[in-house]
């Protein structure tokens, strides 16, 4: 990974981050409340050579007392000192429990010696470094006299009397505070790559391109408001959401430049993935355009377009594959452009076999014949086969794959299933893509809106659909599935049921 895939993983947890943060933040403010303030009193004593002399003789005595120096530090944390420090103080403590509280060093080069005391009360701190400065001048002299009587010659004195200080040493809130803000951050950045390598969940092109080098000819920013209002119509013209519509429009005719694939297939990997709204907003934009589009619902398993467009499904694609009723007579016109749409029909037991039957393949050759553009929505891939089957039958395949939804690994099932069956693959669609964020595909471009309603096209309306004077004019017959005697397609047909069984 390089940069800027760290950069990505960072964005999509700085909530996690943040809250760790947030987290060790409060644990140092926490900490710092909780622990019990500790005083440090501080003294300092100089070693010096009782000795008169030459400079010659001064120079090896401060040598001496330098040597000698370091051998005092070792001896403050001795029971020799601290024990006469305890009984004139009379503390209830060991010389082994005091020593933990006495800390004693010295500055390189000199002959000074400090002694640090810590305690919980800033008096007593002071108290007991005064007495263990005092007991260590007494061991010193006693250690350093001479066996054979006579002054010892070396003095120690006392040139920083301990004082109570004023504030404590410990606990260092600011110190505590930062220390718990970089512990937590660390802790989230880590857990922020830890999460990335575990989450397989393709959120962005970005994950897409470490499963498929397909073409992505769309990407569909998510839309709250899309839930209660999927369709184009539904959006206003210079929608975001419209205008991904729009772009994955021009973007198919690229990706189909040759024209061989006229009748073009929808499909996903796993239910929800918004292959349903996809086809029937692809449908309507290609009807925008200005060519005629037939939308076929071939998910005979939990079909969606007829919700979305508001039509009748009794009788439809099922219907005219077991010749119960002519294709002219099932299409259905939908709003004032060139769209005529063929519902699922009733849903039979055997949706696979109707699907991949010579009289689907023998529908679809007519229906090419007649439109400029047929648009086929199928089920998704994985829970069933239908897909994989009718591709076989369709000029060319899309792959609608829901963000924060679809997992790698079922993406690259998907993928190889469509491999096998030799399908034509066109591009990917990334669906619910985020308008802002890591992982935001697409780029947004506002208008004003009155000069956009003065440079609209003059064959636009305002609802971005063509007026009823200006619709195409008669769709070309169809041939009859039995006969060669061309029929008429209706705008609407009153319902016709047929036996065959309903799953639901």
């Amino acid at each position: 990974m390089n940069l800027s895939d760290y950069l990505r993983i960072l964005r999509r947890n700085w909530l996690l981050i943040v809250a760790l943060a947030l987290a060790g933040l409060l644990a140092g403010g926490v900490a710092s409340i909780m622990t019990k303030p500790t005083y440090t009193a501080e003294t300092q004593l100089f070693v010096a050579i009782q000795s008169s002399g030459s400079v010659q003789e001064l120079q090896q005595g401060n040598t001496f007392s330098q040597a000698r120096v370091e051998s005092y530090v070792q001896t403050v944390n001795s029971p020799a000192v601290l024990q006469p420090a305890i009984d004139s103080l009379g503390l209830d403590l060991t010389a082994r429990e005091l020593a933990a509280a006495v800390k004693a060093s010295t500055e390189p080069n000199t002959v000074l010696i400090n002694v640090a005391v810590s305690d919980n009360s800033a008096v007593q701190a002071s108290a007991i470094a005064q007495a263990v400065a005092d007991s260590l001048i007494k061991t010193v002299d006693n250690l350093e006299k001479p066996k054979t009587g006579g002054a010892s010659p070396v003095s120690l004195s006392v040139i920083k009397p301990a004082l109570a200080p004023p504030a404590p040493s410990s606990p260092n809130t600011r110190l505590n505070i930062l220390a718990g803000l970089l512990l937590g951050l660390a802790v989230g950045v880590a857990g922020a790559l830890f999460r990335s390598t575990l989450d397989s969940a393709i959120r962005g092109d970005s994950d897409l391109r470490k499963v498929t080098d397909a073409p992505i000819i769309g990407a569909i920013s998510f839309d709250q408001s899309a839930v209660k209002k999927p369709l184009l119509t539904q959006t206003g013209f210079q929608s975001p959401r419209a205008e991904s519509f729009r772009q994955l429009r021009t973007n198919l005719q690229f990706a189909n430049v040759s024209g061989q694939a006229k009748t073009i297939l929808l499909t996903s990997s796993l239910p929800g993935e918004g292959k349903s709204t996809t086809a029937a907003n692809l449908a309507i934009a290609l009807a925008q355009s200005g060519q005629v589009v037939c939308l076929i619902d071939a998910d005979l398993r939990r079909p969606m377009i007829h919700d979305y467009l508001g039509l009748d499904r009794s009788v439809g694609l099922t219907t005219a594959l077991v010749g119960e009723a002519d294709i002219d007579d099932l299409l259905q016109h939908w709003g004032e452009d060139g769209l005529y749409v063929l519902t699922s029909g009733q849903l039979p037991p055997n949706p696979s076999e109707l699907l991949g039957s010579s009289q689907m393949r023998t529908l679809l050759e007519r229906l090419e014949l007649a439109f400029d553009v047929i648009i086929v929505d199928a089920p998704p891939l994985l829970p069933v086969t239908d897909a994989a089957v009718l591709s076989q039958s369709v000029g060319g395949v899309v792959l609608v794959v829901g963000t924060q939804k679809l997992k790698q690994r079922d993406l690259e099932k998907s993928l190889t299933a469509l491999e096998l069956v030799g399908a034509h693959m066109l591009g990917v669609v990334l669906n619910r893509v985020p308008a802002k964020g890591p992982d935001a595909y697409s780029y947004g471009y506002g208008y004003e809106s009155t000069e956009h309603a003065a440079e609209t096209p003059k064959r636009w309306n305002r609802s971005g659909t063509r007026s009823a004077s200006q619709k195409q004019a008669a769709l070309p017959p169809l041939q009859n599935l039995a006969s060669s005697e061309p029929q008429r397609v209706v705008e609407e047909r009153p319902p016709r049921v047929f036996p065959v069984h309903d799953s639901n």
